[in-house]
């Protein structure tokens, strides 16, 4: 298992569109970021499924797991505070 933190301030500029009077971490932003973190962003990557629980707001450390799963599949999970706020299963596509 790999895990990693996150930090979104609320200078970041996906803020600034997303949304205005209520800002959020845009989800595509999300899984980018934590994949990065986790180092599992390179090579061919297939987001086979992600569901979004909790919006992710300014200032907020979310923390991202992954783990290995049945059949070569990871399983990502995001928390704030504790909460899940998002998952997605990762698989590697065949070069």
């Amino acid at each position: 298992m790999s895990a990693a933190k996150l930090h979104f301030p609320a200078t970041h500029p996906a803020f600034a569109g997303h949304f205005p009077g209520a800002p959020m971490v845009p989800g595509a932003l999300l899984l980018a970021e934590a994949l990065a973190a986790l180092g599992i962003a390179g090579g061919p990557l297939e987001i086979a499924s992600a569901k979004f629980l909790r919006p992710v707001g300014p200032d907020t450390v979310v923390e991202a797991r992954c783990e290995e799963t049945t059949a070569g599949a990871q399983r990502l999970e995001l928390r704030a505070a504790g909460e899940l706020v998002a998952t997605a299963v990762l698989k590697r596509v065949p070069a």
